[in-house]
């Protein structure tokens, strides 16, 4: 909008002409000397202009600059609320690592069904399920075991197969900077590095139920109900040190071993220390 040679009146030095406009300053010639002042913000309280719909026009467009000031300021206000609150996450994360107590059986086993044999391995993550009952029926369930020192282990049995041939089909460390606590989804995510596939063959020579026992029915395979179980950080370990037994490509072992080394060091174990598998299957 030109305002060259337009009529002013100021409160304070009177009337005036404009003689120089651009969009942040506009400069009025007074009858004592000529003044600067910030534009548009200086018209309406301080400044009129004597030509009505000019003035009309301007005030429509103070009243737009307004209105993006005002949202502006509502979204600094909101990245503000955003920093604010990632900040208390951060430390709350910070401080849940830092307060973290090992569990003895903060290990996870997953019952997985044909479609989650194939997911599970394919994207590395696993959903635990939703809650059956209660007030939270239908929101997923939160692995409040699992944290930096977890494995999540994926079995499988054949249809029609007991299930004392539950194989193991591959196994993997939580995601960095994983908490089981403040998972709102229910997806348990894969260390980009510590994980390990079986092949058919091998998943043949791994059965879950030769290191696992349930200590009401410590001579049977008893599954029942559920997606999952949590147990002891040492079967984890035997596991795994199984699984490097096993492989016999040299690379998948030395990863294999860099894996069961990794897990020991998080569940402070040694591994002359750990005893020999004793799962039912063992105890049958």
């Amino acid at each position: 909008m030109n305002l060259i040679n337009k009529k002013v009146t100021h409160k304070r030095f009177g009337m005036g002409s404009i003689v120089k406009q651009n969009d942040s300053i506009v400069e009025i010639n007074f009858a004592t000397d000529n003044k600067k002042f910030v534009y548009p913000d200086v018209f309406g309280e301080h400044l009129e202009l004597h030509d009505a719909s000019i003035a009309h026009s301007l005030h429509q467009i103070i009243q737009e600059k307004v209105l993006e000031q005002k949202e502006e300021e509502m979204k600094k206000e909101e990245e503000i609320k955003l920093q604010r609150k990632y900040q208390e996450l951060r430390l709350g994360h910070e401080k849940l690592m830092r307060n973290h107590k090992l569990h003895p059986e903060s290990q996870m086993v997953f019952w997985c069904d044909a479609e989650e044999q194939n997911s599970s391995l394919s994207e590395w993550k696993i959903f635990s399920g939703e809650i059956k009952s209660g007030n939270n029926k239908g929101k997923p369930n939160k692995p409040i075991r699992l944290h930096q020192n977890s494995a999540v282990l994926l079995t499988a049995v054949e249809p029609g197969r007991p299930e004392e041939d539950r194989r193991i089909l591959g196994v993997y460390m939580v995601k960095d900077g994983f908490i089981g606590k403040l998972c709102e989804d229910g997806y348990i995510p894969a260390h980009s590095e510590y994980r390990l596939q079986l092949t058919e063959q091998e998943s043949d020579q791994m059965l879950f139920w030769n290191y696992y026992v349930n200590e009401k029915f410590p001579q049977k395979q008893t599954w029942n109900t559920g997606k999952y179980r949590y147990f002891d950080n040492s079967w984890m370990a035997q596991i795994l040190r199984d699984i490097v037994a096993l492989k016999n490509d040299t690379r998948e072992q030395e990863q294999a071993q860099q894996f069961f080394d990794h897990h020991c060091k998080m569940n402070q174990l040694i591994e002359q220390d750990l005893p020999k598998p004793n799962g039912s299957l063992m105890r049958a």
